[in-house]
């Protein structure tokens, strides 16, 4: 085997490990039983699991927010974009499943720091632009946008995590009923919303 090869080889034994047991339930002992190598060969490559899992979380981080901003690039439709940007998370969820328990295990929505936390800023800071442009178009406040971006990712991310586990119903069942909320909650936005609690029924 080559030094890539061998490379490649830990990296995939790494990412399923890392997506059964986490980083802090992985040791470089089960690495490296796993390769059939000895301790000192994922020290040399990565300098110990550390950095081997640096490699696996950048290489998924990359790939699921290659394919959402590819999902967002594409069309001038808002409610194909919102279509697309659900599909695209369900598919990678679907494509790479450990991946993902990766990003979500040791970075969890909500924490504010880690890989998936960052990419879930990134695509929100894409959404963000989209919708102040369609708000600015339906006379709403685009001033508000940054809060909806972060309530329709918030809503899409939380859902794939649900369906990571569940498979129940199929895909794209799961994505028409995200766009049905997602939408037709935009297509009948107030302009100044407000809470009725304290109005008579």
């Amino acid at each position: 085997m080559t030094s890539t090869e061998r490379r490649e080889q830990l990296i995939a034994i790494g990412r399923q490990l890392f997506a059964a047991k986490g980083m802090d339930g992985t040791t470089v002992e089960e690495i490296a039983a796993r390769a059939e190598v000895s301790k000192p060969v994922v020290y040399e490559h990565f300098g110990g699991k550390e950095g081997l899992y640096a490699v696996v979380v950048d290489r998924e981080t990359v790939a699921l927010l290659n394919s959402i901003r590819d999902a967002l690039g594409t069309g001038d439709r808002y409610r194909m974009l919102v279509e697309r940007a659900a599909l695209a998370l369900l598919d990678y969820i679907d494509d790479n499943a450990d991946g993902f328990r990766i990003l979500v295990r040791d970075a969890p929505l909500g924490t504010g720091s880690g890989s998936y936390s960052s990419i879930l800023s990134d695509i929100a800071g894409r959404v963000e632009h989209i919708l102040a442009d369609e708000f600015a178009s339906r006379g709403l406040d685009r001033k508000t946008a940054p809060m909806y971006a972060q309530m329709l990712v918030g809503m899409i991310a939380f859902t794939g995590q649900w369906w990571l586990e569940t498979r129940k119903p199929r895909k794209p069942e799961v994505a028409a009923h995200l766009v049905n909320l997602a939408w037709n909650g935009l297509a009948g936005l107030e302009r100044r919303p407000r809470l009725h609690l304290d109005e008579d029924d």
